[in-house]
């Protein structure tokens, strides 16, 4: 398990696929918010406090993104206290339940400086069968990739060639979507392998 501070008030958490085998975790399983996941969440927040000092003081948001062949990456960010509950929880216990409501992305999404590196993933996965979007945002290229279009079988594949060339982010693809310029939105990766041939 691995944290990183990102903001004064958010950190992202790698939790590899096999911290959570030791937990006895199926992969599917961390969607369900059961006793395992809530028991690996508090084990999370403690590694978040002893590790770059993050504590939970109030409400928080969590988000989680699978990676096909690294693991999951949990964002925990602390929210404002509505003023209105202050009193309430003066008589409540010291004992804070917290709630994990996790959501999951079937999307994943890699980020490309150079155009030609987005040409030689389209030249690599343009046989796959993955629906794709190409965004320019915020000075580079993102590459969008709906998992669901995927094969499971292919996951890894598709995984160590983006990685390859490009870099995950965490940018979703509703952000892609409002802030984003779409390049290419539909046969993405076989477009861009039919007209951009490789350098």
């Amino acid at each position: 398990m691995r944290v990183e501070r990102i903001a004064k008030d958010k950190v992202r958490i790698f939790i590899s696929y096999d911290d959570l085998e030791e937990r006895g975790i199926e992969r599917d399983e961390i969607w369900r918010n059961g006793r395992k996941v809530q028991e690996l969440f508090w084990d999370m927040m403690e590694t978040a406090y002893e590790q770059v000092g993050f504590e939970i003081a109030g409400p928080i948001a969590v988000e989680a993104f699978t990676m096909p062949t690294e693991g999951v990456v949990v964002i925990v960010t602390r929210v404002p206290s509505l003023p209105s509950r202050a009193e309430d929880d003066e008589d409540e216990d010291e004992e804070m339940h917290v709630e994990v409501d996790v959501t999951y992305y079937s999307t994943f999404v890699f980020r490309f400086d150079d155009f030609e590196d987005v040409v030689r993933v389209a030249h690599a996965l343009q046989d796959y069968p993955v629906r794709a979007v190409l965004y320019f945002y915020e000075g580079a290229y993102h590459l969008f990739l709906d998992e669901d279009s995927m094969q499971e079988m292919d996951y890894d594949a598709i995984w160590a060639i983006c990685h390859e060339y490009g870099e995950y982010c965490q940018v979703t693809s509703a952000v892609l979507e409002e802030y984003g310029k779409p390049i290419v939105t539909h046969n993405t990766l076989r477009y861009i392998a039919d007209h951009f041939p490789m350098s």
